[in-house]
């Protein structure tokens, strides 16, 4: 028996079956979180549909405002430095990686809030106190470490954890 949605054989009932597999693939990846246009086009592709169908499903979904690249590199860039403390270098690439245009990436980037040394500033205070019961040079590092993970220069990190655990007439 077959369903409403899918006919089996090569007439035109089966291109519709296709089409909405595809429609109720890509809006079921929407559903989870928002995606990058190129994000949603490989994962379509990888679950086995052919380029042309993707790139018309894409496309539509576009028009009416379901994939949009200015929206979601803005609220990568919300999540990952507003919230997560992230750096710029590190969301840049996460938004490579996500296959958003270079120059919509780069506006999002713009309208992050405050500075590189600012952002690792607060976020080292907020570390500080994990470590307030190791010696110095040992809370030093895991602070500096963790900016560093976090994508934040060398320099940038090493300045942040000596404001942060009071160091900061050491060079460590």
């Amino acid at each position: 028996m077959t369903s409403p949605t899918r006919q089996r054989g090569g007439g035109p009932g089966k291109r519709q079956g296709k089409r909405r597999d595809i429609h109720e693939r890509a809006l079921g990846l929407l559903a989870v979180r928002q995606r990058s246009r190129r994000e949603l086009e490989r994962r379509l592709v990888q679950a086995g549909f052919e380029a042309e169908a993707v790139a018309d499903e894409l496309e539509r979904l576009e028009q009416v405002g379901l994939i949009d690249d200015a929206a979601f590199a803005a609220a990568v860039v919300e999540s990952r430095i507003g919230v997560r403390g992230e750096s710029r270098r590190a969301v840049g690439i996460k938004l490579q990686q996500a296959g958003v245009d270079r120059e919509v990436a780069l506006a999002a980037l713009d309208q992050a809030p405050g500075d590189e040394q600012e952002r690792a500033d607060r976020l080292a205070e907020s570390r500080a106190g994990r470590v307030s019961g190791l010696d110095p040079a040992t809370g030093f590092a895991r602070v500096s470490g963790f900016l560093m993970r976090r994508g934040y220069p060398p320099a940038v990190a090493r300045q942040a954890a000596r404001r942060a655990l009071g160091l900061e007439g050491i060079e460590a």
